[in-house]
């Protein structure tokens, strides 16, 4: 048999196992019990003395299991009265909040009738608005449509008056002075033989001896096409002397014909201008010496494209 240290439960069980096996082995060999029996009453004297170790341990161990339930109860009671205010502080969080929703879903709902009565309010100002604007425009209208209908009143009758007047200026512009009278009857004998532009013919009769006055008189009373006119002045030139295309218009210019008028003429004539180079070098060359570039410079001069200087100076044998 182990012996174990003397000490707390372990001397117990020596008291419990030791004590009861000696007691055997006297009993077996015929032992006298008396030494046992004052061990016995020592032992039993000292346990009497002091309370049982089982007893005490069982003690320590019911006193540790109710401080353990004390310790229980009261960390339960914590933690039950913990989760209370946790509950208490979410449910007066959430009431809170139900207020606060509810605060913020009255504010809401009056800022919305704000914005709402706003807006109708907005909407009938701009509908009188609207309403005061047609009704002037409506009114503006009427006063210019009376206003135009004065003006038209006027205006016809102004029409009228300047009609009349008109018909008798034009009734004694047609009688004429006798010097106008005169002018006519020349101009029309200067346009049946040859081609004038306008101002051209009021020169001429102005020449003549006839006032400006009269000459302008004469050539606005005759029906003269200018634009024929030019075509016919364009060809009289062409007759007797060469003209490049630009020349041709220069002169149509010079002579008192517009530039539309001019360049229409020549538009409208049949003319070989490249032959009309030809003519052109020959003219310059039987009054004046040319060397061939000089001459080719006086063509490209008078108007003439280089193709058709070079091809006159060819021509010519320069």
């Amino acid at each position: 048999m182990k012996w174990l240290p003397e000490t707390g439960r372990n001397r117990k069980k020596v008291v419990m196992y030791f004590v009861p096996a000696l007691l055997i082995s006297f009993v077996m060999f015929g032992v006298t019990a008396d030494p046992v029996e004052e061990d016995l009453a020592a032992v039993e004297e000292v346990e009497a003395e002091a309370p049982p170790e089982e007893e005490t341990a069982d003690e320590d161990a019911e006193r540790e299991a109710e401080e353990q339930a004390a310790r229980d109860a009261e960390e339960e009671a914590e933690r039950e009265a913990q989760e209370e205010a946790e509950r208490e502080a979410e449910e007066a969080a959430e009431r809170e909040a139900e207020e606060e929703a509810a605060r913020e879903a009255e504010e809401a709902a009056e800022k919305e009738a704000e914005e709402a009565a706003a807006k109708e309010a907005e909407k009938q100002a701009a509908r009188e608005a609207e309403e005061k604007a047609a009704a002037e425009a409506e009114r503006e209208a009427e006063e210019a449509a009376a206003r135009e209908a004065e003006e038209e009143a006027a205006r016809i009758a102004a029409e009228e008056e300047a009609a009349e007047q008109a018909a008798a200026e034009k009734a004694a512009a047609e009688a004429g002075t006798l010097s106008q009278q005169q002018a006519v009857e020349q101009a029309k004998n200067y346009i049946s033989y040859t081609a004038f532009s306008k101002s051209g013919l009021v020169e001429q009769l102005e020449f003549e001896g006839y006032s400006n006055v009269d000459a302008v008189y004469a050539v606005d009373k005759i029906d003269v096409d200018w634009r024929a006119q030019s075509v016919l002045k364009a060809q009289d030139y062409l007759a007797y002397q060469a003209f490049s295309k630009s020349g041709l218009i220069e002169q149509l210019v010079f002579e008192g014909f517009s530039n539309e008028d001019a360049a229409y003429a020549v538009e409208n004539i049949t003319v070989d201008w490249t032959e009309q180079a030809v003519k052109k070098a020959q003219n310059y060359l039987d009054y004046t010496p040319f060397s061939r570039e000089g001459l080719i410079e006086q063509l490209e001069f008078e108007g003439f494209s280089n193709a058709d200087a070079v091809y006159a100076v060819d021509t010519i044998g320069l």
